[in-house]
This record gives C-alpha cells, sequence and structure tokens, in this order.
C-alpha cells in the first residue's frame, strides 16, 4: 500500500515541478515581507500592516490589542446559535473584518456568518465543511484580507469568501492537498500568500502548504511531519523564521522565506514522550503540540501536553527555559511585547503569566476550569474563555479577577476587543459525551456572543 507522502507525490503531479526529498514546489515566488519587518513600524503593529485581520492580530501571533480598553462591568449585547459538534477541540474565534463593520463567525457545523456590530445578519454561508457523518465543520479562524477571507475546513479544504456578497471566491479541496482530511490551523498571510497546515491519516502525519491567495493554487509543501497538525503557523520577518507544532510534540521551523528547514525541537524530556505509540513507530504521543506558538525576541513560545511550557532560541530551536504547570497545555498564549509578559493557561485550571526573559512566574490566576481556547492580552486587562462555561476578564499586572460572565458552553474560542464590543464563542452543550455507554446529547447549540460596557 502507497505511503501518504506517495500518494501526495502522485496526486500533485500535473504540471507541477517536483523538489527531492519531501518538500515539493509548484512554481512559487518568494513572498515580500516589506510589510511585516521592524521598518514597517511600531512593534506593537499587527503584522503584516496593510489591510488584514487574522487570527491572534497577525503573523507574530501574539495575541495583544494594546489600545483596547475592557469595561469594568460587562453585559451581553446580543448572541445567536452557531456550534453543535461535540469534538472538543478549541472553536473559531470571531475575526472582526479591517475595517470593523462585520464580524465572521465560521461554526463546527460548516457554516459561515457575517454580522454587523449590533448582531445583525448580514448572510451565511453553507459549505462542504459541515456535509457527511462525522462532519467537524471550522474550528479555524479565518484571515480577512481586504474584501475576501480564508479559511480552513474539517473537510481538507480551503474556502475564499466574498466577504461582501457571502459567496465563495474559489475552494481549493482535499484531493489538492494530497488528501487531507482536515485543515484546523488559521491562514497566515502575507503578500498576497497563504500558509496552513493540513492533516491526514493512516499514517497520522501533516504538511505545511504554502497557497496563492488569489486564485487558491498550491505554490509550495512539505509533507514531512508527523501528527495532525492542529496550531497555525507564526512568521517572524525580521529572525526570517516560520514555526509550528504537531501532535508528535514536535517544533518545526523553517527559513522565511525560502522555507528551508532549519531545525525541529522536540517536547516531553530527554527522551521524548512516552505515551502511545502512533504511525507504526514514527512516533509517540504525550507531548502533543496544540497551541499556536508566538514568536518575539528572537523566540519561539510553545506549550505541550508535558506540562511545560517553553521558550526557544528562533535560530536553533535550543531550550532557553521551561516552566512547568504540571497539566497539559494546549492554549493560545498572549504575550505582551512592551512588558516583556506572556500568558498562558494550562489544564490545572489556571492562567499564568511569565516573563519572557526569564520564565519566572509574575502571578497565577484561577480560573475555575481547563484553558484550551486563546488568550487576549489588552492594555490592562487579560480576557481568556475557561471550560466552567465563563469568559474571564483578569487585572493583567495582579492576575486579579475584574469580572467574569456565564455562558452556556465551555468556552473556547478567544475573545476579541473591537471598537468597544468584545466578540467570542464558545462549544455546544452535551450530555453523555464522556460515557461511551449511553448516546451523546446535544442539549443545546454553543453561541457567539457580543459583550459591551454595562452603564
Amino acid at each position: 500500500m502507497p505511503t501518504r507522502r506517495k500518494l501526495l507525490a502522485t496526486v500533485a503531479t500535473a504540471g507541477l515541478a517536483s523538489i527531492s526529498g519531501c518538500t515539493t514546489a509548484y512554481g512559487r515566488m518568494r513572498p515580500s515581507c516589506s510589510q511585516a519587518t521592524a521598518d514597517a513600524g511600531p512593534a506593537t503593529t499587527p503584522r503584516p500592516v496593510d489591510d488584514v485581520s487574522m487570527f491572534r492580530r497577525g503573523l507574530r501571533r501574539w495575541g495583544y490589542y494594546p489600545d483596547a480598553t475592557v469595561p469594568s462591568e460587562v453585559r451581553v449585547d446580543w448572541s445567536f446559535p452557531v456550534n453543535g459538534i461535540g469534538h472538543t477541540a478549541a472553536k473559531s474565534t470571531p475575526r472582526p473584518t479591517p475595517d470593523g463593520e462585520t464580524t465572521l463567525v465560521a461554526s463546527d457545523t460548516g457554516e459561515i456568518h457575517a454580522v454587523t456590530p449590533e448582531g445583525e445578519n448580514r448572510w451565511t454561508l453553507e459549505t462542504g465543511a459541515g456535509v457527511g457523518p462525522g462532519s467537524l465543520g471550522f474550528h479555524g479562524t479565518p484571515a480577512v484580507v481586504g474584501d475576501t477571507a480564508y479559511v480552513g475546513g474539517y473537510d481538507g479544504a480551503l474556502y475564499a469568501v466574498d466577504v461582501e456578497a457571502g459567496e465563495l471566491t474559489w475552494r481549493t479541496g482535499a484531493r489538492e492537498f494530497g488528501g487531507s482530511i482536515a485543515i484546523g490551523s488559521s491562514p497566515a498571510y502575507i503578500d498576497g500568500v497563504l500558509y496552513i497546515l493540513a492533516e491526514y491519516s493512516n499514517p497520522a502525519s501533516g504538511a505545511l502548504w504554502e497557497i496563492d491567495a488569489r486564485t487558491g493554487r498550491p505554490t509550495w509543501s512539505d509533507d514531512d511531519i508527523w501528527g495532525m497538525p492542529h496550531p497555525s503557523p507564526a512568521i517572524d520577518c525580521d529572525a526570517g523564521r516560520l514555526v509550528t507544532g504537531s501532535n508528535d510534540g514536535v517544533v518545526y521551523c523553517w527559513e522565511f522565506p525560502s522555507l528551508e528547514r532549519a531545525w525541529t525541537f522536540q517536547a516531553g524530556g530527554e527522551d521524548g514522550p512516552d505515551g502511545e505509540v502512533m504511525a507504526g513507530g514514527r512516533f509517540h504521543l504525550g507531548a502533543e503540540i496544540k497551541g499556536t506558538t508566538p514568536v518575539y525576541d528572537g523566540a519561539a513560545f510553545v506549550g505541550s501536553w508535558d506540562g511545560r511550557f517553553y521558550r526557544l532560541d528562533l535560530e536553533d530551536g535550543s531550550e532557553e527555559w521551561s516552566f512547568d504547570t504540571g497539566r497539559v497545555i494546549m492554549s493560545n498564549p498572549a504575550l505582551d511585547p512592551e512588558d516583556g509578559v506572556v500568558y498562558v493557561g494550562s489544564d490545572d485550571n489556571h492562567v499564568y503569566a511569565l516573563d519572557t526573559d526569564t520564565g519566572e512566574q509574575l502571578w497565577s490566576a484561577n480560573v475555575g476550569g481547563t484553558v484550551i481556547g486563546s488568550l487576549t492580552a489588552t492594555a490592562e486587562t487579560i480576557l481568556v474563555g475557561s471550560y466552567d462555561t465563563h469568559l474571564y476578564a483578569l487585572d493583567r499586572e495582579t492576575g486579579e479577577r475584574r469580572w467574569r460572565v456565564e455562558n452556556r458552553g465551555h468556552v473556547t474560542g478567544g475573545a476579541i476587543p473591537r471598537d468597544g464590543r468584545i466578540y467570542y464563542s464558545e462549544r455546544g452543550v452535551f450530555s453523555n459525551y464522556w460515557d461511551d455507554d449511553e448516546e451523546t446529547v446535544l442539549e443545546e447549540r454553543g453561541h457567539a456572543y457580543c459583550l459591551v460596557a454595562d452603564d
């Protein structure tokens, strides 16, 4: 039986030029980093600096909103049902368009909703990501470039959607990605080019893909990734690096924009993880890397299922420090580049503020449940969702709770502040989900929410 790697090479042959090894180029042109380097503006400016709205607010994936102020008291202005699938992966984060006039919510049922700041539905697009038994819809967050949104689905396809019309611009199917079963990562965009991670089964593996944003045509890939990668790629143009992780507990790094492999780092201790053997012995579970990796100050910041949070040197992948929470880490950290603090959530029900230079714990806060979604750093507040069904606002300096809002389901989508509003989403409410002897029942759909100041 052919391996997935051989299948990928076979599927992608027509009109394509193959390069030896596990990377394949299809007439690629290197993107320019001119809109994403230190010369493009202040360090806190999202990059690229053009008309783009992206997961974790830019290529460096900081989740940092220094100009946003979170009200001292809030109320729910509106909500509507979006998520109805039991899959426990973090849900898509609502994404405002660059002008803030529309917010896109991609659901785990395969629909994309466009709403105004006041909650009026502009349109809803049904896609193939929600078709068929076992479909998991969308978990990645759209990248919005001008009037086009890009998002990958759990049907293994990548979608481009006209934001104004709510119509499909193009769809690159699973076959064109070598038979991918899912795209759970959120696209990175720079200079007309998209980067996504695709997942494969039999064996459990992944690939990094480069795609022409205008046409949807793949222009390069590297399928030398084990495990099914969930994180979104992070790009540091100043350091010349693209970084991601995968379920094999490995951090993968490429030179950017050449995309030559730079290094790998194996989490899970000196001998690596010792969990379940996967892919015919090619890797072990136990140190999975699910969260997206922010890049800052020449370093990558990585959480692992081995319970540790790492700072890695972007130059060579060496470990500079690690912090042990004792429980699984799968959240997407937030990073404050001005104060040099990174904020990360753990399965131990806590959020930690760590010094980026030393890894020293500055504070910790109990949020009553597992944290698997995205943390957001604002001018004075850390926003974080919890498995205890609450969205928390924590004081950025001390970790003390400013407020919390009770919701229906586990809050696993990130909270996004925009123009005095806070957008986020949650998982549906299920009974018997962890009971193998009983049928899982959807009790209530998970909602997307908008909070405003409670004056």
